[in-house]
């Protein structure tokens, strides 16, 4: 494991950072990335700065990072519109940001896998990539697009030793979390822990997801236990999905 090197991008808080801390604590060699240097350098390890919606920039950090065994596509963002009513700018961000970028990761960082003949391309989905939400159609279509390009991908890449597959956890606690809960205070006057507890109610185990749940799945994707399992969309999700 020690050989093994990971990247996460969107490594600095919430999902990405529970996955690196994770990678670090099994013995992997893991960088994480991410726009904001100062989030970064907070975050603790190596780090090279990355803009996911750049490729030249995924170019640009993939050469001061070096190999990489394990990719996980984590960076995303989520905003919340009517479908009829969304700027079209923002309707083409969230596309860009959730899935345009986990092309430009795949073409970039998964070459040198093939290479080498073992891989993981992990991408991080969302109940949004499995299930509609109201208020949330363009980044719910972005993330539909990546199951079907990680599918897509998985059958491509089956004869070389890498994998492609997709976590997609239910609302989670993260920063994300809070921005919405911020969001949804200024918008209705609700309370902060009402507006925080109607994500819960979508769990069908009445709480938010943990960040470490979806860190050991991830952990488990990249084992030589799960050699096989290529192509999946792995809900996390109490159950919300089924």
């Amino acid at each position: 494991m020690a050989a093994r090197r990971v990247l996460v991008t969107g490594g600095g808080s919430g999902i990405g950072l529970a996955i690196a801390q994770a990678c670090r604590l099994a013995g992997y060699d893991t960088v994480i990335a991410g726009r904001s240097k100062a989030r970064l350098e907070a975050a603790g390890g190596p780090y090279v700065v990355m803009d996911v919606c750049d490729p030249t920039s995924i170019a640009t950090a993939l050469g001061k990072v070096g190999t990489i065994d394990i990719f996980i596509a984590n960076a995303g963002s989520a905003t919340t519109a009517p479908a009829l009513k969304m700027a079209t700018d923002e309707w083409d961000r969230m596309l860009a940001l959730n899935l345009t970028s986990v092309f430009h990761c795949a073409q970039l960082a998964i070459p040198s896998m093939v290479a080498r003949n073992w891989g993981r391309f992990i991408v991080i989905g969302s109940t949004a990539s499995l299930k509609g939400y109201r208020y949330a159609s363009a980044y719910a279509a972005a993330k539909h697009g990546v199951v079907g390009f990680v599918r897509s991908l998985a059958l491509e890449l089956a004869p070389t030793g890498v994998t492609a597959n997709a976590l997609c956890p239910g609302y989670s606690n993260t920063p994300l979390i809070e921005e919405a809960v911020a969001a949804i205070v200024s918008k209705t006057g609700r309370s902060p822990e009402e507006a925080k507890a109607s994500f819960a109610t979508n769990n069908p185990l009445g709480r938010l997801i943990k960040p470490t749940e979806v860190a050991a799945a991830a952990l488990w994707l990249i084992s030589e236990g799960a050699t096989s399992v290529n192509g999946q969309a792995i809900a996390i999700d109490g159950g919300e999905t089924a």
